[in-house]
């Protein structure tokens, strides 16, 4: 699962993910949560551009939006299956900017927070899909999903699940890799390789979305 994570350096988007066109500027968020939005990567009229999407994907058939709050997370197992990400898999699918994310280890009664980021500290980009979603009031919503896959040796003492990363080399493969999804485009779904991430303890500040600052991303040994 992936319930929150961070994009704390947006100056750095232009350098990591070039080319891409900025409709827009956004500050550091910190502690990002479900149903808010988010900085992501889509590939349409043969460029790549960053739109804001919100966290939970509503699919185009949905009667209500509050689907979304349900579907922050799809299996990469089961994409193909699933009616609320089939037609996004084929046609829709984005990069969600990140350069950490978030995921609590039980210990005993405790959940203990911990922030995983990759080796080097860059940003990278979680596979993702997105939809848009016409309200009855004539409203379109523009929403996106963070595909999850099994964890890696690193993930496993924390979380049974974690979200798929994408090699920096094949993030335009997962962008436009044609209408319907090649092997290729489906064997990037698995575990980013462990010994290039690093996780560490943070403060339970973190478990509170109203909490965005700096402070939910420094290594707990170094608040005392």
């Amino acid at each position: 699962m992936c319930g929150r994570y961070s994009f704390s350096k947006p100056k750095d988007i232009i350098e990591r993910f070039a080319p891409v066109q900025l409709e827009f500027e956004f500050g550091p968020r910190y502690n990002i949560a479900p149903s808010q939005q988010v900085p992501v990567v889509v590939h349409q009229n043969e460029g790549n551009r960053l739109l804001m999407l919100r966290w939970g994907l509503i699919p185009y058939w949905a009667k209500d939006e509050s689907i979304g709050n349900k579907l922050i997370n799809a299996r990469a197992e089961t994409l193909e299956e699933k009616p609320s990400f089939r037609k996004s898999f084929e046609q829709k699918r984005c990069l969600v900017l990140a350069d950490g994310f978030y995921e609590w280890k039980k210990e005993g009664r405790i959940k203990k927070p911990y922030r995983i980021t990759l080796q080097d500290c860059r940003p990278f980009a979680f596979a993702g899909l997105w939809d848009s979603w016409l309200s009855p009031t004539g409203q379109t919503i523009n929403s996106c999903v963070i595909i999850t896959t099994t964890p890696n040796k690193l993930m496993e003492p924390i979380h049974n699940r974690m979200p798929v990363i994408l090699p920096q080399g094949m993030e335009s493969l997962w962008l436009d890799g044609g209408t319907l999804p090649s092997r290729e485009v489906r064997d990037l779904l698995t575990p980013f390789p462990a010994e290039g991430m690093v996780a560490y303890e943070v403060s339970p500040l973190v478990n509170s979305p109203r909490n965005d600052g700096p402070e939910c991303m420094v290594p707990v040994n170094s608040l005392f």
